[in-house]
């Protein structure tokens, strides 16, 4: 995996690709190396921790190796993190295997099948930080009542603008678009030979803001939404732009994600989440930018929110060690620590204050927050948007309504 935008699920796409792969993948009962009778039911052995992620990049990897190596120091446990390069393949070939990770990197969408076929363990009400995390997010990781495991961090998406071609198109920050109406002037300033006004990925992780924008969304109230007349508007705005060329796809113009296009300028904007200002930082610190709220569209304002969890095996030797690993993780000085290394928000209240005044230029991520949409989370859920960010591909010259009528019909099968 390069960046988030092919991990999120978190963000939102972590699984999209395969996690119901694991569908006949269950765990097999603890290992016999640990003893079950610890606390709360964890197992507890002497044997070292597994943590297998997905990562934005260098930052992030880096930052989540020192956390963990900080941990292994302190509390005496040895823990390796290993990158994996597909995330769902890798833990499905753990689980199949008999030798998952201990810990991993987790997408919403994702949870109703690891849990469903026994390789989850529900361990969230055993954090002792459990009350602090945001609501919303707890739900996210909650099935049948069951909270399974701690949210590590959270994403919204918002308009990253590039300073320098902003002004040398004659723009100011009157002109930071309000509206679909205002987005549309201003990307057709800024588009030139070299660059386009706007870019983003060509799945519905990014092309979903639109929707939302729209007034509509994938499922409301647990009910299938996909052909209404709210997110065909969307699609049929979003295929105008890419048609007279102010709108591109990343991977249309030469670059693997949003991040890319817009540390090579080859877009003006694009719409990312804050795991972009960690990329950045690293990889393209001369271009200059700003972090603006996402243009409201017809329904007002919209954007999707993103997050992953640590999940636990359920054949892990030593779950209370890794319970106490997480509970290190998600503290208010190690997610501020991971924000100011690689962008991600704290998920826990505690935190806000502190990240909101260390980040006085990224308020926008977290006002979305107040309105953001999250991605459908039952089971079957990744297929269907697998198949939608494989048909969002041919948008340009694709037709709307088909498009989302097969999403629709794909939607009521799952939810059937």
């Amino acid at each position: 995996m390069t960046r988030k935008t092919r991990v999120l699920a978190g963000a939102g796409a972590l699984a999209v690709a395969g996690a119901m792969v694991l569908s006949g993948c269950g765990g097999s009962g603890f290992d016999d190396s640990g003893d079950s009778g610890g606390e709360g039911g964890l197992t507890s052995s002497d044997d070292a921790l597994s943590i297998l992620i997905g990562s934005s990049g260098e930052a992030e990897t880096a930052a989540v190796e020192d956390a963990v190596a900080a941990w292994s120091d302190e509390s005496g446990v040895k823990a390796e993190v290993s990158v994996a390069n597909d995330l769902p393949q890798q833990l499905s070939q753990g689980f199949a295997g008999g030798s998952p990770p201990d810990l991993f990197y987790l997408a919403p969408e994702a949870l109703a099948g690891y849990a469903g076929n026994g390789s989850l363990v529900a361990y969230g009400d055993q954090l002792e930080n459990k009350d602090d995390f945001y609501p919303s997010l707890v739900e996210n990781f909650t099935l049948d009542g069951d909270f399974y495991c701690a949210p590590k961090d959270f994403s919204t998406l918002a308009l990253i603008i590039n300073t320098d071609l902003w002004a040398a198109a004659g723009l100011t920050e009157a002109d930071i678009p309000a509206t679909w109406e205002d987005l549309t002037a201003v990307t057709q300033k800024l588009t030139t030979a070299d660059t386009v006004g706007l870019a983003f990925g060509p799945e519905y992780q990014r092309v979903g803001t639109f929707m939302a924008q729209a007034g509509g969304g994938l499922v409301v109230d647990g009910e299938p939404v996909a052909d209404s007349a709210e997110n065909v508007e969307a699609l049929d705005y979003v295929q105008a732009r890419l048609q007279d060329g102010t709108f591109a796809y990343s991977t249309d113009i030469g670059a693997s994600w949003g991040g890319e296009a817009f540390g090579k300028q080859l877009a003006a904007m694009v719409i990312e989440g804050n795991w972009i200002t960690g990329a950045m930082s690293a990889d393209f610190p001369d271009v200059a930018y700003t972090v603006a709220e996402l243009p409201a569209g017809p329904a007002g304002q919209g954007t999707l929110q993103f997050t992953n969890c640590w999940g636990m095996s359920a054949d892990s030797p030593n779950q209370e060690a890794a319970l106490s690993l997480v509970e290190f993780l998600t503290s208010t000085e190690q997610q501020l620590t991971f924000s100011k290394a690689f962008g991600p928000m704290p998920s826990i209240q505690s935190a806000a204050d502190a990240w909101t005044e260390a980040n006085p230029d990224q308020g926008a991520f977290l006002t979305g927050a107040d309105y953001a949409q999250f991605p459908p989370t039952g089971e079957g859920a990744t297929d269907v948007i697998a198949d939608f960010n494989a048909q969002l591909e041919s948008l340009k010259d694709g037709n709307p309504q088909e498009i989302l009528d097969s999403v629709q019909t794909n939607l009521e099968a799952v939810a059937g």
